[in-house]
């Protein structure tokens, strides 16, 4: 089972920045998506970034030109830096990755990380 340890939420005020990090370990063999999500309270989960194995990003409209989500494959970690945020930022984020354990492809979710975005 592969899992994924998060960091980097905190309290911030509006305008202000913060990096959130996710770091895999277990057993993989290859990781192909990486991603970050977000729930705010009351609200369903929706996809905030991701990046594939060959660089290519996706983000949502929301979060475009302020948010930038990385990936360091030796480290197995993804990370994703919010610049200029706003208090519809808040929520809880969540790193998902895709992986191939050497058997079969899986997934998991890291445990979420709370962001908070005063006004």
């Amino acid at each position: 089972q592969v899992q994924l340890v998060e960091s980097g939420g905190g309290l911030v005020q509006a305008g202000g920045s913060l990096r959130l990090s996710c770091a895999a370990s277990g057993i993989i063999f290859s990781i192909n998506l990486m991603g970050w999500y977000r729930q705010a309270p009351g609200k369903q989960r929706e996809l905030v970034a991701t990046i594939t194995s060959a660089g290519d990003r996706n983000y949502a409209e929301s979060v475009k030109g302020r948010f930038t989500i990385s990936r360091d494959n030796a480290k197995k970690t993804v990370y994703l830096q919010m610049n200029s945020l706003k208090p519809e930022d808040t929520a809880v984020y969540s790193c998902h990755v895709i992986y191939y354990n050497g058997i079969t492809w899986s997934d998991s979710w890291g445990q979420g990380t709370q962001v908070t975005v005063s006004s």
